[in-house]
This record gives C-alpha cells, structure tokens and sequence, in this order.
C-alpha cells in the first residue's frame, strides 16, 4: 500500500516538474532553479527533485542539454481525454487532442477514475512496438455521480449494484442514508465519497425507482440513468397551465391567415403532439401553394423563463419503447402547441408555389394561423394514395406526385436513401412484450418527411445567403460531414463479399453506389447489419452554428425547423428566423454554439436511452423464450464475442467467445471476423447462425446465447 502511495506521489512531483519545465519556453533549468520555482527550500526535498530529474531523463522523458542543466522533451507526458473502460476493467484514454493515440491504463492504475471521466493520464516512456500505456494522475471531472442499481441490504450495511456494465464498482451505503429503500428494490444512488485506498465508493439514496422487473420502474430507470428527468418543476407547470388556448382576434391580425385553406395533419396513429400541417391550395396560374405550418412553439415559451430554461435544460423528447417523455409539459406538447383538428392555431410556416415540375417560383417564411380540417394517421393517408378515394384524396395525390419529383431530385443530386429496419413491440396492459413487428415505411410516410425536408433545406437557405463573411447572420445548422475515406474503404471491403460494389471516385459517386446497395439489400437476410454498417462509417449528423453542408441529404444548407414541440434547436431557429424577419442584427454566436452543443449531446443521450428501452424489451421477450432455437444474423464482432440478430424478432443478443469450446478465437477486426487459432475456423459479420437462448439478464439487459455447431 505504501509502495503505491509513495508512486503515486512521485507522479505528482513529475507532473509538477514537467509543468515548470514546460513554461520555461524550453530554456534549461538546473535543480535548483526548478526547486526554487516550486517554492522548494529545504535541502532533502531539492535532491529528490534532481534525482527525479536524472532519473526521468534516462527514461527519455526530460533531456540535459548541457551537464546538471534540464528541459522538457518534445513529447507529451501528460495528455488529458475522456476514460473509455473495457469488460475487464482496464481503460482506454480517448485523447481531447485527436491527433494523439489512445492510452491503455490498467485498473489498478485509474485511482477510482470511471467510464466517461474527463482524466489527466501520465504517459510512461514507450517501449519499441508497445501501445502507449499509462496511469491517471487527475480526475479533472465527472461524467456522472449518479447511478442506477439494486439495491441489497444487510443487517449492518448496504450496496447497490449498479446496471451500467461499464460501472465496475458496487457502491457502499451506510444504513442511515437508505431513504426509505427496501432489500431488493431499483433505485438511484449518488456518491458522496471516495476515500484513498477504498475499493468501493460511499453514496446515498436520492430515489427510490419500484420494485425490480415491473415496467414502469425500469422505463424509469432507463430515464434516470440517462439523466433525464421524471417530472417538470412546479413552477414550469404552473407557467405551461397558465397559458391560455383561446387564439384573440389581435393575435390573429398579425399574422397570414391561412384558417380557408384546406390544412391537415398526417402522423402516426398513437401520436399526440402534432407539431407540422400541410396547406394545400391550387393557384389560378395551374401552380400550386403549398405550406408547411409548424406549431409556434417560440410564440408561447419565452427567452429565459422556467419553462424556456426547462426545454432548453432537456433539449428533445425522449421516445422509449411504451412512452414519450415530452420536452414540454403535457398542456403545452399536447394541447395548446399541438395543432389539432377544428381549433385555430398558431404556426410558423414556410409556403412555396410548386409548379407541376415542382420547381419552386416563390417562397415565403413567416408567421401563420391554421385551423386543421383533418388529422390523417400514416395508415389514413396511405389508404387515401393507394385506392384514390377518401378525404382530401384530390390535395393527397397531388402533394405525393410532387413528393416523388423533389425525392428523385434529391437522389440525383447525391442524397442517401438509408432504409433500416425498425422494430416495434406489441405490450400488453402491463407493458410486457407479446410479439415484435417490423415497421413499414410507406409513401404517406414520405410524403411528409419530403416536406418537412423542403422547408428545412429552403429556411437554412434563407438565412445563409442573407449575409456572408463578416456580415454572415447567426443561425442553428444541422450539419453532416462527409464520411471518414477509411472507415468507408472498410465497409466498401465487407459489402463486396455480399456482391455489392461502392463506388468510391466522388461523394457523388459514392451515394449513388450506397443507394444502389440499399436498394438491392431490402428484404434480405443481410440488410439491417449491410445497413447499420453503412451508418456507422458515416459521420454523426450535429448542430452547429457554421454554414456547413449536409451530405447525407447532399444540401449546402439545412437546418431542423420543423418539430419545436420535440427539439430545442428548432425552437432556436425560430426565434432566430422571427429576428432576422424583423431586419434585428445578428445573434450572438458564441452563445448559440454552446446550445447547439448542448442540443447534439442531449439528443445523442436521448437515443442511447431509446436503445435502452429497446434492448431491455428483447431481453424480456427472450426471458419467456430460453432454451429455443432460432436463426440469426452475425451483426457484430469485438474482442469477447459476437453479436447476433435474430431473423425472426430482430432482437439481438452475444455468444461469448469464451463459451466457444472448439478452439481459441481472436478478433479480427479489420475484416470484420473472428478466427479459430488452431482450425482457422471464422465467423464473418453477416454469417447466418443457429443459436440457442443461454441466458438473460434483464437488470443489465443482457442476452446471452450459445451457437449451436
């Protein structure tokens, strides 16, 4: 124990020394010097700073220029990146600098840092062909202190054991911080301590989550853990309650009335926010106006209020498997934005004149009022395109004739038709999963995203061409990068074992292959993991305030207006739109970068607690199938075993490499694989296999199964 203290301290002493010696501008300093600038007097202590530095010098880590005189080296001692831990505790440092390599640190060597920390690592000198290997020196932040777990009480103590599987460590609660929390039940613990030398960190109890296994507690687990809120303050719901619904008369004058105008919703059948409507109007000239309102959402939340601070804190919905978790409050998300039939309604809205080409003539962005004649579901409105009969059948056809021409624009201009499958459950009353269905994508479905697109691409348009370069206007983009060559290259080497070629000369080139690929997938075996595949070698889409492209949609501009009741940034670009309307000066954008930041991380938690929910949900409908058979797919490939999707459910689960008893498998990532040592066996991402249910762990949302050879 002494030993590691007595290491650890001299790590310190390193750090600091490196620190003087990096501020010297690289002029050499003797001991003394360095001693005097870490306000060292006393004799014994300036000779462990000269023995520090010899020593580190044989080690590479400083050089003496000149004898008894010493500097820094020109390489990084010390980097500072984010803890990524492994299935058997050890670590990889992802560097904040992307251009350094990642740095292993073994588990005795993280000192309590964990999964997701912001961490100062020392880099030991490099032995020739070795990986950087090193030790955490400074948890500099937290991810998170807050965790989810059950909890297990004992007559004189209590732990949590915690869900998240990369959350080594069970947590201590003494007995008089339980809160009421009973043996066996889900909860939230947060830590308060984490003495020097303790095993296991100190916490309490902040909430009390239900009985393990019930539906509701673990959708609210899986909220928690996200960090997601259960509930809205009572002030937040106090503000919502006091809007009024009523739309005045005055309100009304200062707006576009399109209240004449044939206007409806399509959306899903179980949906309750309607947050878009389409107006449909045929012009004397034979042209068409079309609008696209949008619920004026920025109307009704004010800059700086609970409710604004609320919306801006969660920045998006959250959609689980069995329920939504509004960024709004109920009274605003599904009443008073939501743009139901027969009620007048305000909107923001972006109208174009269509000619039968769909080209646009005209376009006009600004402040509407509507009042819906019709909410479709998807399945209402495909009803109406294919038997050409129903409600509004002559305003439908028409808007998908026009859908098709701006779709196939699109796709010539270089834009990626990604189809991947998605799968919904059927619960029953108590949310438990009774069967899986895949979820088709049908014209009315298309129809309105080719819409929401057009009004999307046409006000980021707008707004960047409205000034340039110094003059430029602040604005909310979503922006998509092009795909990373290599990464690319790999999943052009994989699909080609399927048959399938990707054209890699141009982005133009390369979409067309891609969607050439996606075509041909559909239906087969290989399509969910060709697809996923696809996805993951493409950059992630994010929010930013500088003018770049989106290349998965191939627009120069585009921005998300279109769902305020479900996305903060949409919010934002209306507000900014209404300025810039009004000829106000620019925003500022440091300011609005920060919430652009904001919103792309939200948005990336709020999709990993969807997965959660999904993935929790296979674990239940396979909990009531161990022992059965099925088919399934090769989706995945790591280091202790692979991923397999089943063809019949989609669910997905992992046959451990340790539970394959024929040989010694190793990872071969690069060609997406893994081989047998001795037999040289493989198993290839997108393999067919049989698999037998082993195991399922749903706490950890775990499924295991065991291949059958």
């Amino acid at each position: 124990m002494a030993k590691n203290k007595s290491s650890h301290l001299e790590l310190v002493l390193i750090q600091l020394i490196s620190d003087v010696l990096e501020k010297s501008n690289k002029e050499a300093l003797n001991y003394k010097q360095v001693s005097a600038k870490l306000n060292i007097t006393d004799t014994a202590s300036k000779e462990t700073i000269l023995d520090i530095l010899k020593q580190q010098t044989r080690k590479g880590v400083f050089a003496e220029p000149e004898r008894g005189k010493f500097r820094l080296k020109d390489l990084k001692v010390y980097l500072t990146g984010k803890v990524d831990m492994t299935a058997d505790g050890s670590a990889f440092i992802i560097p904040d600098d992307e251009f350094e390599k990642d740095v292993f640190v073994s588990s005795r060597k993280l000192h309590n840092a964990l999964h997701g920390d912001k961490v100062k690592v020392y880099i030991y000198a490099k032995k020739s062909g070795r990986k950087n290997e090193g030790e955490v020196v400074e948890i500099i932040e937290r991810a998170k202190t807050d965790f989810i777990g059950v909890i297990k009480i004992s007559d004189r103590f209590a732990f949590v054991n915690i869900d998240d599987r990369k959350m080594m460590q069970d947590i201590f609660v003494p007995l008089s911080d339980l809160n009421g929390a009973k043996n066996g039940q889900k909860v939230q613990v947060s830590i308060t301590d984490w003495p020097d030398g303790a095993k296991n960190p100190i916490g309490k109890i902040i909430a009390i989550l239900g009985e393990q296994g019930e539906n509701n507690t673990e959708m609210n687990a899986i909220l928690a853990q996200y960090g997601f809120p259960l509930s809205f303050p009572p002030e937040v719901e106090k503000e919502a309650n006091a809007i009024p619904e009523q739309v005045t008369e005055a309100e009304i004058k200062g707006r576009k009335d399109f209240r004449d105008t044939v206007t409806f919703t399509i959306d899903p059948a179980d949906a309750k926010d309607f947050d878009d409507a389409i107006s449909f109007k045929k012009l004397e000239n034979g042209n068409y106006e079309i609008g696209v309102h949008i619920a004026d959402v920025s109307h009704y939340v004010i800059p700086n209020s609970p409710l604004d601070k609320e919306a801006y804190g969660r920045a998006t919905s959250v959609y689980l498997v069995d329920r939504v978790i509004p960024m709004l409050p109920e009274r605003l998300s599904n009443g008073v934005c939501s743009l139901r039939p027969h009620e007048d309604k305000l909107c923001f809205a972006a109208v174009f004149e269509l000619d039968d080409k769909a080209n646009i003539i005209t376009e006009w962005f600004g402040r509407t009022v509507i009042h819906s004649n019709r909410r479709f579901s998807y399945e209402e409105a495909q009803e109406v395109i294919e038997t050409k009969t129903g409600d509004h059948a002559e305003e439908i056809l028409k808007l998908n004739e026009l859908a098709y021409i701006l779709r196939d624009r699109k796709f010539k201009n270089g834009a990626i038709s990604f189809e991947s499958t998605e799968v919904k459950f059927k619960l029953d009353e108590s949310g438990k999963p009774i069967g899986v269905f895949v979820k088709e994508r049908k014209d009315a479905h298309k129809l309105i995203e080719d819409y929401m697109l057009l009004a999307n691409k046409k006000v980021a348009e707008f707004i960047a061409k409205k000034g340039k370069g110094k003059q430029k206007y602040t604005f909310i983009y979503r922006s998509h990068d092009s795909p990373n060559l290599e990464n690319l290259g790999n999943f052009a080497l994989f699909a080609a074992r399927f048959g399938y070629k990707i054209n890699m000369k141009s982005d133009k080139d390369i979409a067309k292959s891609l969607n050439y690929l996606m075509e041909d997938v559909e239906g087969k075996k290989e399509q969910n993991v060709l697809t996923q595949l696809a996805i993951r070698s493409m950059a992630k889409a994010v929010y930013t305030t500088k003018k770049t492209s989106h290349y998965g949609l191939a627009f120069d501009h585009y921005t998300h207006f279109t769902s305020p009741i479900r996305r903060y940034p949409d919010v934002m670009v209306h507000r900014l739109l209404a300025a810039y309307l009004n000829n106000e000066k620019s925003a500022n954008a440091e300011e609005y970068e920060v919430a652009a930041s904001h919103s792309s991380s939200m948005e990336k938690r709020a999709a990993d607690a969807e997965r959660a929910s999904i993935k929790y949900k296979q674990a239940e409908y396979l909990e009531e199938n161990i022992g059965n058979t099925f088919l399934g797919i090769i989706s995945g490939v790591t280091e202790w075993g692979m991923y397999v999707e089943l063809v019949e459910n989609k669910c997905e689960g992992m046959i451990r490499l340790r539970d394959l008893s024929d040989d010694f498998y190793v990872l071969d990532e690069k060609n997406y694989c893994i081989i047998g040592q001795r037999k040289k066996k493989t198993y290839q991402l997108g393999d067919e296999v049989q698999v037998k249910v082993k195991k399922v762990d749903l706490s950890k949302r775990q499924i295991d199964f065991s291949l059958i050879q």
